[in-house]
């Protein structure tokens, strides 16, 4: 199974479709961050470096499965009120249809927040456009949790298939797994909770988790994006974003989640490759489809095929 991997970013897909024994030939993102380390990643994969709404897609190679990411952050609630530029990037969906009426691949994977079907004015346009060309759409929002990701991350698949009914998959179910697999009490760079300039909403924060779960635990460092309540170590983290939003918490002192430790947490390899910038990896990861997840949709709709 050949595929393509549209907003690649980080690799997340590509590394999915890989453990699913497929080979990516072509991935694509307008970042050229990203493309180097997907490229350090995926070195036998052809690159772009371009604005896929602008990219001549019959320059990509055959494929038997496009897998897209396009831009979740004019859907997400999490960006808060709407601004000009959310519409710009919710058109980036299109450069999907325009490459499936290039290719018409047996099979369209597209991943993006639920609000991607449930805000978006001009989704069932989008859907539209697609059964057009010949696709029958089966939207699913899935929790990488559920696949075995020490990660709660809710997110929406949409699974593609020039069929005459949408396709129905048989995906796992596995067990949680804790932050604790992951997250170690004795790595890290840590300082004081009571310190000089510490926000008093932290302090807070730390506070209710203490209350609630003793003297160690993860806890939102920022309100917005992740929440107000601290959680426990033996439960999936929740979801991880493009900037370092979870605080690991062991007596009285503290220390943000490392990238690393975000990697592993959104299932990629131990030995994936990121920036040694910090911001910049997480970047990187936030935006990540999570490999397992990926690998496991994959897989169930290579069985239903």
């Amino acid at each position: 199974m050949k595929a393509v991997d549209l907003f690649a970013g980080a690799g997340g897909f590509s590394t999915g479709a890989r453990m699913a024994g497929a080979t990516v030939v072509w991935a694509a993102n307008h970042w050229p961050l990203a493309v180097q380390w997907h490229a350090a990643n995926h070195p036998d994969t052809e690159h772009a470096c371009q604005d896929l709404q602008q990219a001549d897609f019959t320059a990509v190679p055959r494929h038997d499965i496009l897998l897209a990411s396009p831009a979740c952050q004019g859907h997400s609630p999490a960006r808060g009120k709407e601004r000009p530029h959310h519409d710009a990037q919710r058109a980036t969906a299109w450069a999907v249809v325009t490459c499936a009426e290039v290719h018409r691949p047996p099979v369209v994977v597209v991943e993006n927040v639920p609000a991607f079907a449930e805000r978006w004015v001009l989704y069932p346009a989008w859907c539209a456009a697609m059964h057009a060309l010949g696709y029958a759409m089966a939207p699913m929002v899935l929790d990488a949790a559920d696949h075995g990701v020490p990660q709660h991350r809710r997110r929406l698949f949409v699974v593609a298939t020039r069929s005459r009914h949408p396709i129905e998959l048989a995906l796992p179910q596995r067990q949680h797994r804790p932050a604790a697999e992951v997250i170690s009490l004795n790595a890290g760079n840590w300082s004081p909770i009571e310190r000089p300039g510490r926000s008093p909403r932290t302090l807070a924060r730390v506070a209710d988790g203490r209350r609630r779960f003793g003297s160690q635990f993860l806890a939102p460092y920022y309100g917005s994006g992740s929440g107000e309540t601290g959680r426990s170590l033996h439960r999936p983290i929740g979801t991880l974003t493009t900037r370092a939003r979870w605080a690991v918490i062991n007596g009285d002192r503290m220390r943000m989640v490392t990238a690393p430790e975000g990697r592993d947490l959104m299932g990629f390899p131990h030995d994936y490759r990121l920036p040694a910038n910090e911001a910049q990896a997480w970047h990187l990861i936030g935006n990540a489809v999570s490999p397992v997840q990926a690998r496991d949709l994959i897989d169930a709709i290579r069985r239903a095929a």
